[in-house]
């Protein structure tokens, strides 16, 4: 196991001490990391209410970040939707806010290494679409003006939309980490916070949020899932307001999608989809896809056809069973060559 960075264990005298075997609560046994970002770690661990869970450990004495972070958490636990991961409780130990989430099978990052290096080709067209098409559905959801709080209909751009933050659950994708949520009243919002730099949209950089910059980010994520690589040249660790926002290069898709993701990465807010289920359409059309419901399941459950031919076993695309292509481990959740950001 590789060290964690200084940076996100706390420094609190008499912090609890993360590490296999610790309980941070009676019953909750740490088994391995699963993850770690800039401001926190996540550990796979015993439930005593039943299955395994994730344990979110963020240093409290970062009390800025940390207070963000509870402050989404709380807005998203009242939140209810089949493609955004579910968060059971919050408590505090020594040193550390803990986060109790719902246990994925790994992220979409691990989808693309399964494909690459196991696999030896690229992540499959439909399978990608799968999933990116319930985590625009999330997105949606989110962006949406109809959550309350405070009194007042808000909508939620995520803010940090990229691989590593969609979980997978077999064949169903769920957007997780929403410690950079921002509430917005209207199409323009002020924020001084930016996400992950090279999935973030230009606006963002600016200091303003738009309800469509998750849309940004979501065809970044598209297009480096589909590729391998991002679509934009390396951005400076302290980007300039003045600086305009490089084109993007979009040459490893074929000549359909180009201009749908052209749309979606627009410099212009305005410019991009409506939505980002209408983003995704587009790039099914592209591709000769079309989502359906399955049959006999949960009316959000969907599946992926061939947009010409009559839906049949043999034309429902599915994702690899990820849990059986494991590492010596026997977690699928392992080191991988990230992508810029990752």
């Amino acid at each position: 196991m590789v060290a964690a960075p200084v940076n996100i264990r706390s420094t609190t005298p008499g912090a609890f001490a993360i590490g296999v075997g610790a309980e941070p609560s009676p019953g909750y046994r740490l088994r391995r990391l699963r993850g770690r970002g800039g401001f926190a770690e996540v550990w796979e661990a015993e439930s005593p209410h039943g299955p395994p869970v994730a344990l979110k450990f963020m240093p409290s004495s970062n009390m800025s970040s940390t207070a963000r972070e509870l402050r989404s958490v709380q807005s998203f636990q009242k939140l209810d939707h089949p493609y955004i991961v579910k968060t059971y409780d919050m408590w505090s130990v020594p040193g550390y806010i803990v986060i109790t989430m719902e246990l994925a099978e790994g992220t979409l990052l691990d989808l693309l290494q399964l494909y690459h290096e196991d696999l030896g080709q690229p992540v499959d067209s439909a399978v990608l679409c799968l999933y990116l098409w319930q985590v625009a559905e999330a997105l949606d959801f989110l962006n949406a003006r109809h959550h309350l709080r405070e009194g007042r209909k808000v909508g939620f751009q995520h803010g940090d939309v990229k691989p590593n933050n969609i979980l997978l659950f077999g064949d169903i994708a769920k957007l997780t980490d929403h410690g950079m949520a921002t509430p917005t009243y209207g199409p323009s919002t002020p924020c001084s916070r930016q996400g992950t730099r090279e999935y973030a949209a230009p606006e963002v950089f600016m200091g303003t949020l738009t309800d469509w910059s998750d849309q940004f980010s979501l065809a970044v994520t598209y297009y480096a899932m589909r590729t391998g690589q991002l679509p934009f040249p390396p951005q400076p660790k302290t980007p300039s307001r003045s600086r305009n926002h490089p084109l993007a290069d979009l040459s490893g898709v074929t000549e359909a999608e180009r201009p749908i993701l052209s749309r979606a990465l627009c410099p212009i807010p305005q410019d991009r989809f409506p939505s980002c289920r209408e983003f995704m359409a587009g790039i099914l059309r592209a591709l000769g896809l079309k989502v359906v419901a399955q049959e006999g399941r949960e009316p959000w459950r969907v599946q992926i056809v061939k947009d010409a031919v009559a839906k049949s076993a043999s034309q429902v695309y599915r994702p690899p069973l990820l849990p059986r292509v494991q590492p010596p481990s026997g977690s699928i959740a392992r080191p991988y060559r990230s992508l810029p950001g990752e």
